[in-house]
């Protein structure tokens, strides 16, 4: 191992992330070693760990890279694998743009959760094809404090609850994972989206995402909340044949989610790359024991 490996670090509504270029899949990252990393005290800091690889390199995207030469190797913040990071993609799109590995146009990037078609407008919006939602039956409860409310079950690739709720602040702190009912409905945990209205076609939210706690953004929920949403209103464009559009405002920011007849979904917003430097390679191994 060198003693200095590159990162860069940017964010997606304020959903953070430390971005590792390692084209070959050369780097060991344990899940130690990732948490390192996102340590906002003792590391750079981030909601998660973009591993930035060749598709044809790593051996969960081979059969991929015909479509897709890069493969994002998402991490949570706590170090735990996960399939897909709306505002990841984003970011991901803007690092391959800055390293003169795409322009602007169209994009394909490898994911666990499939491979994603992005498009990188030249007025700097980035806009991820994000596939379409699953709505799993049976009802799920999500509960915080003494309070319990009524959740749809989502899944963009990741899973999702999402709860309408009358206040925000009813959320609490999220620091820890708020709990569900049944537990066989997430038994790998969830991400959880507490959402408000705004005004028509404009909704709010917070979340707590799995492996990382609040964060200031998440592109799969803002995604999941918009079709819920679309739902709770009746709307379903598979049926009308009409696309609905939402604008989500995230702490970190505002996101618009677009939901087309053929079941496909659209986010789009911003990505940016913040700063860049090198890690030293012997503290890293240390941070991973």
């Amino acid at each position: 191992m060198s003693t200095r490996i590159a990162f860069l670090k940017g964010h997606g509504t304020e959903n953070d992330f430390v971005i590792v270029p390692d084209p070959e899949n050369a780097l060991d990252l344990p899940p130690a070693a990732v948490a390192a990393l996102c340590d906002r005290r003792a590391g750079i800091g981030g909601d998660g760990l973009l591993h930035v690889v060749r598709s044809a390199a790593h051996p969960e995207a081979a059969a991929m890279a015909a479509e897709a030469e890069w493969f994002m190797d998402y991490r949570n913040g706590d170090g735990s694998v996960a399939e897909m990071c709306g505002n990841g993609v984003r970011v991901f799109a803007r690092y391959l743009q800055r390293a003169g590995h795409a322009d602007a146009g169209d994009l394909a990037i490898a994911t666990r959760g499939g491979v994603k078609t992005v498009h990188l407008a030249k007025d700097g919006d980035i806009t991820v094809g994000m596939g379409r939602a699953r709505l799993p039956e049976g009802e799920v409860t999500v509960s915080v404090g003494g309070r319990s409310w009524p959740a749809r079950n989502v899944n963009m690739g990741n899973p999702h609850a999402v709860a309408f709720v009358d206040d925000l602040a009813h959320a609490g702190d999220l620091y820890d994972p708020p709990p569900f009912s049944p537990a066989a409905a997430y038994p790998d945990g969830v991400n959880v989206e507490f959402v408000v209205d705004r005004g028509p076609g404009h909704v709010a939210l917070r979340v707590h995402e799995r492996g990382s706690g609040e964060t200031r953004s998440c592109g799969t929920g803002a995604c999941a909340v918009a079709v819920a949403v679309a739902r709770r209103d009746g709307a379903d464009p598979a049926v009308t044949g009409t696309p609905v559009t939402y604008t989500v405002d995230l702490p970190g920011g505002t996101l618009v989610i677009t939901e087309r007849p053929d079941g496909e979904i659209e986010m789009t917003g911003p990505a940016v790359i913040v700063a860049e430097g090198e890690i030293d390679a012997e503290w890293l191994e240390t941070a991973a024991r």
